[in-house]
């Protein structure tokens, strides 16, 4: 099966899940999958589910925890170098079909990773490994290489009404 490059962005809710949701489809048609997530070092709900899957998907975080609050320490880039090694070994490995790199364009954004290193990553890519690059800012560049992009938009949340994050819907 031909692979190709697929990129969720966008500045509104649902890019990991969409990825999460294709792992799971994924999954169910029999082929492996690796999830490498950047920046997030946590016990989100998601993981929960998928440990019932890990016969078919494979999961690993790579962040320090969420760096919305801090500037990157040398620590967070070194975290998010082990991710991007941890991607590329499991698209050159050949055990798995779907690769996603959670919140990448995130850990670009953030100056964890250097966009060229993104396009490395892409160029990298064995043809019939099924890449997904996620989290908002990705870069142009990056848009314009990828097979297919999609946009989240924000149009209205209920966390502008001062609604935090619930325990299975965000979290």
């Amino acid at each position: 099966m031909q692979g190709f490059v697929q990129v969720y962005t966008g500045d509104g809710k649902g890019k990991t899940t969409a990825a999460l949701g294709l792992a799971v489809r994924a999954a169910g048609a029999g082929l492996r999958v690796y999830i490498g997530q950047f920046i997030k070092n946590a016990d989100y709900s998601e993981l929960n589910t998928l440990q019932g899957l890990a016969y078919a998907i494979t999961i690993e975080q790579y962040g320090l925890g969420c760096m919305l609050v801090h500037a990157p320490t040398q620590e967070d880039i070194l975290a998010a170098r082990r991710g991007l090694a941890a991607i590329d070994a499991a698209m050159a490995s050949g055990k798995f079909d779907l690769v996603i790199a959670d919140e990448i364009n995130v850990a670009c954004a953030l100056g964890l990773l250097a966009e060229g290193e993104l396009h490395g990553l892409m160029e990298r890519r064995p043809p019939a490994v099924e890449l997904v690059l996620t989290g908002r800012a990705a870069p142009v560049a990056v848009l314009e290489r990828a097979d297919l992009v999609t946009e989240m938009r924000a149009v209205k949340h209920y966390y502008e009404r001062g609604i935090a994050a619930r325990k299975g819907i965000e979290g």
